[in-house]
């Protein structure tokens, strides 16, 4: 008997490893803390454009996202026909490996890069070369000396997932400046947003003058819509029209559009979600560093904590995490197995790791499936609130920062330079294209 068969190589590609999902039960909270979610959730404004939108749900969207590239273009100073939409930057990644990557080609990233990169690449036909890392960042010199006559395109997650790390913008440029002018560099700045050093920037710059340069973001990260698949890819013409030619004909629904429209125009939560996340990813670091555990540095949503080899390792730590309702991400598919990373969570799961991450570490037992509400009464009894501000860094062991709710964390002495490059440019004045507007007359009728 005969069956259709896949293209060579597609059956030795390893699928994509997501994340456990959370097994809730009666009686006990469950924090999710695997998939790098903001704990915030998405801005009101967005969750009110997409009821409205949500309407029209029998209508195509209009095909090119017009009005969604026309408010990204606003916001961040590009010409909207420069800039593509799709379902999630995932789609447009790859999107851009089946552009560009053929039978024999060369596609590079590095030692612990977003699974993705190569996934794409392999579908393709073409070689995944992964580049090693220094002190688990992106090396410049590494990625440069592994480039070869085949070689096409270079992606670079910056900040990377699953690490947490960056390459300043001096780097970037010099990684750029180093490739060939065939090879096509793609910065996946999913996580640009939480960065609160002056020295990195997204890329724009590199997208709108060069000829072999894109950079993709999303809405799934601080703008909280990764339920909703919307993302966007900024570059030279010729490779949003080579894109645009084998995308879907309507790949960003009507509600999605317009929910990350909103999501734009709504600085305010947006920097509510920088500052929350700042003040607890450093204090999630300080603490759990203090427990004996190593933690890289992060300017992502989350951090990479490391364990030992053996006695109290990661899986140990991921099973007992796990029996207490708090789900962080393995990493054994990123060739990280004696590591986990942990998602920025709310207070209350922040306080609930690092507690349980003590009580691993000294080997405290507790029972199984126990309440929050329990842990919660423990935690708050045996360590009272420091008054120390986060920037602060004579914190004890046992000390935390201050609700945000409470004090607004002090402005750091670089905080104005360090979100420039993130922000939607700083036009907090009524934008021409509202998110308000949907009218039935837009949708193309298929």
């Amino acid at each position: 008997m005969t069956r259709p068969v896949p293209k060579p190589g597609i059956l030795d590609i390893a699928p994509y490893a997501a994340g456990k999902i959370p097994n809730k039960q009666p009686g006990r909270k469950v924090f999710k803390l695997s998939a790098n979610e903001t704990p915030l959730g998405p801005s009101p404004m967005a969750l009110e454009s997409f009821t409205r939108a949500g309407r029209h749900l029998q209508d195509y969207p209009e095909g090119t996202a017009r009005l969604l590239r026309q408010a990204l273009g606003y916001a961040f100073g590009l010409d909207p026909r420069r800039i593509i939409c799709g379902a999630g930057s995932d789609d447009l990644l790859t999107l851009l490996a089946h552009a560009y990557l053929d039978r024999d080609d060369e596609a590079i990233s590095t030692t612990h890069s977003f699974q993705l990169y190569k996934i794409a690449t392999l579908t393709n036909g073409a070689r995944f070369v992964a580049a090693p890392e220094t002190n688990f960042t992106a090396d410049v010199d590494a990625i440069l000396a592994a480039v070869t006559p085949r070689t096409r395109m270079v992606w670079l997650a910056n900040p990377n997932n699953p690490t947490g790390t960056y390459l300043p913008f001096a780097e970037v440029k010099r990684l750029r400046a180093g490739l060939p002018d065939n090879v096509l560099l793609a910065l996946d700045a999913a996580y640009c947003d939480y960065v609160s050093n002056a020295d990195y920037n997204m890329g724009l710059e590199l997208a709108n003058s060069t000829e072999n340069t894109v950079v993709t973001h999303t809405f799934s990260k601080i703008h909280g819509l990764a339920a909703l698949r919307v993302g966007w890819m900024v570059g030279p013409p010729h490779v949003i029209e080579a894109v645009n030619r084998i995308r879907g004909p309507f790949n960003v629904s009507i509600p999605g559009m317009h929910a990350a429209i909103a999501a734009i125009e709504d600085t305010a939560h947006q920097d509510k979600s920088k500052q929350h996340n700042r003040i607890w990813r450093d204090w999630l670091t300080t603490e759990i560093t203090a427990l004996g555990l190593t933690v890289t540095p992060s300017q992502a949503n989350f951090i990479l904590i490391h364990f030992p080899e053996t006695d109290k390792t990661a899986q140990a730590a991921d099973e007992m995490l796990t029996d207490r309702g708090l789900v962080l991400r393995g990493l054994g598919s990123y060739s990280l197995p004696h590591a986990l990373r942990l998602t920025v969570g709310t207070e209350e799961a922040n306080r609930l790791v690092v507690d349980a991450l003590r009580d691993f570490m000294t080997g405290s037992k507790w029972p199984r499936c126990i309440s929050t509400a329990s842990l919660w009464s423990a935690s708050a009894s045996s360590a009272a609130p420091s008054r120390a501000p986060p920037g602060n860094r004579a914190w004890s062991a046992r000390s935390s920062p201050p609700r945000a709710r409470r004090k607004p964390a002090p402005a750091s002495a670089n905080s104005a330079s360090s979100t420039a490059w993130s922000r939607p440019i700083a036009r907090r004045s009524k934008m021409p294209i509202s998110s308000s507007s949907v009218s039935r007359s837009e949708p193309a009728a298929r």
